[in-house]
Parts: C-alpha cells; sequence; structure tokens
C-alpha cells in the first residue's frame, strides 16, 4: 500500500479525498444524523477541506498521496460527527491562516495581516482556548517578516477593530458582565485521571517523536528552504499542543488540531525509512492505532 500512496496526486486526488471523507462520515453517524449540527459539521468540513490544499502550499511530501490518506485517516479517527462550534471555527480559522502564511505572494502576506489579526480576534471570543495561534503568527512575523514592527502593528489592529466591535455590540444590547472564560489560564487546571484510551496512540506518538528527533539531527544536512518549512510546522504544531494540553481534557476532538502537521510529519518519516518493509509495516502500524483508538472511542 506504501508504494501506491508514494504516487504522484494531481489535481483529481484533493476532490476525490474530500469526497471519500465526506461519505466516511455521513456513514460512521448515520444512526444519529438528526443529533447533528449541520452548522458546525459545515464550518468543520470547511476547514478540513482546505486543509488538503495547504500539503501543496507547504510541499513537504512531493505532491505524494501519503500524506492526503494519513491527513484522511486522521480526520476519520478524532472527528466524532459533532464538534463545538468554537472548535469549528478554531479548525476552519488555523486553515485560513496558514494558507495565507504560506502563500507564495509577498504582497498579499503583507497586506493581509489585518484580515489574520480580525480573524485571531473572531476566533478568540468564539473558542477563548485558541489563543497560542496568536502566539504562533507573532513568532512567525518576527522570524520572516523584514519589517516586523509595521506587520505586528497591522496585526493588532485588525485585533482592535474585531475586539471594540465585539464590546460596542455588547454595550448595545446591554451585555456589560464580563466574562472571565477570556483570561487564558482561568480556572482550575487539572491533569487527566486515566490516559485511556489516549495511550492507544503511543505508537504515532512514538514516530512523531522519532521524526522530529530524525530531523533535528540531520538538521544541517537540509537545504534552507526545507529547514524553514519544517520549523513552521513545528512551531505551528506546537501552538496547538498548547490548546491540547491545557484544554482538551476528555474532548477527543481537540487532537484534530494537530492532524495537518502529524500527516506533514509521519508522511516525511515514512518516506525516508531506509527499507521498503519498515514503511510499509510502519503506515499499517498508524492505520491500526488510529481504528482502534476510533473503536474503542466508538464503543
Amino acid at each position: 500500500m506504501f508504494r501506491l500512496l508514494s504516487k504522484e496526486s494531481n489535481i483529481f486526488s484533493v476532490p476525490v479525498y474530500i469526497g471519500f471523507l465526506f461519505l466516511i462520515i455521513i456513514s460512521l453517524n448515520i444512526l444519529d444524523i438528526r443529533d447533528i449540527d449541520f452548522f458546525s459539521a459545515g464550518i468543520t468540513f470547511m476547514g478540513i477541506s482546505l486543509g488538503y490544499f495547504l500539503f501543496n502550499k507547504i510541499a513537504l511530501n512531493q505532491f505524494s498521496h501519503l500524506p492526503l490518506f494519513l491527513y484522511t485517516i486522521f480526520v476519520i479517527c478524532f472527528y466524532p460527527g459533532n464538534l463545538d462550534l468554537g472548535l469549528a471555527f478554531t479548525f476552519l480559522s488555523s486553515s485560513i491562516i496558514l494558507l495565507i502564511l504560506t502563500s507564495q505572494n509577498d504582497q498579499l502576506r503583507k497586506s493581509s495581516f489585518m484580515l489574520v489579526g480580525a480573524i485571531l480576534a473572531f476566533n478568540f471570543l468564539v473558542f477563548p482556548a485558541s489563543w497560542p495561534l496568536g502566539v504562533f503568527v507573532i513568532f512567525h512575523i518576527i522570524g520572516t517578516s523584514g519589517r516586523v514592527g509595521l506587520n505586528i502593528f497591522r496585526l493588532i489592529f485588525g485585533i482592535i477593530l474585531v475586539v471594540l466591535s465585539y464590546f460596542g455590540v455588547m454595550y448595545l444590547i446591554h451585555y456589560t458582565t464580563w466574562d472571565k472564560h477570556y483570561l487564558p489560564f482561568y480556572g482550575k487546571f487539572e491533569m487527566l485521571n486515566s490516559y485511556f484510551p489516549l495511550y492507544v496512540l503511543a505508537p504515532v506518538a512514538i514516530m512523531l517523536i522519532f521524526s522530529i528527533t530524525d530531523h533535528f539531527k540531520h538538521y544541517n544536512e537540509k537545504s534552507p528552504i526545507s529547514r524553514y518549512k519544517y520549523t513552521f510546522v513545528l512551531v505551528f504544531s506546537l501552538a496547538q499542543l498548547i490548546t491540547i494540553t491545557f484544554y482538551m481534557g476528555y474532548n477527543y476532538e481537540y487532537l484534530l488540531l494537530l492532524v495537518l502537521p502529524a500527516s506533514i510529519i509521519i508522511s516525511r518519516m515514512l518516506r525516508f525509512l531506509p527499507k521498503y518493509w519498515m514503511q510499509e509495516l510502519g503506515l499499517w502500524i498508524i492505520v491500526f492505532t488510529l481504528v482502534v483508538f476510533k473503536i474503542v472511542n466508538f464503543v
């Protein structure tokens, strides 16, 4: 199967994967379809669909089917059929922001920081746990922009516009009570009492750690573009991991925030394994692990 998925994808690949994912999700939720929030599901599916286009934008996987396949399997595994509206908006906004930041058009990126700030602010208002995404964007600006101060000003200006509009509307409808949940670490942070069924995902976590370790081990051998893109993916992963660590609890659908970077990192690891049997075995271990995790949560 690995050899088949290693073939180059084409313009029809993404629509096929999106259609396949749609059919699988509908099939898994056919029994309780009346209970699905279709507005939230629509927003989530738009975010998922945009994620497919990001693989070619980031271009770390030679346009093969493997990352698209892994992305599809990860989404099927972690998507419960009904997603919190705030998390759905976060999934969509993350995809939009990544599309903007990975654009090859420098002028588009520079002129879009105000829009990015507005998206971050709106996303924070509907899902306060998304604040690490804003930190990621700031680090990205500092690391890549020639005019850091100006671009951060544009970002903050977009944030201020949305926040002032929000408070203005709230004042007009006489909603003047401050919600403490907008504070990043409001409330008591409690560790999970049980990590079941998270430890079922241990093989996937081990592969991710191995891949990241191997990347830094051979860091100087990689091209500057490859180092930059991989670092971009890792910093984005760290931002999403902060949200998962502090706010997930037993809501395992938060793991959807990591499916894009995990698919990129693992597909690269599999591609660079020295033996074909290792690549094939690694792929089947991932599929089996995710299927078991889905079954455990479904039951």
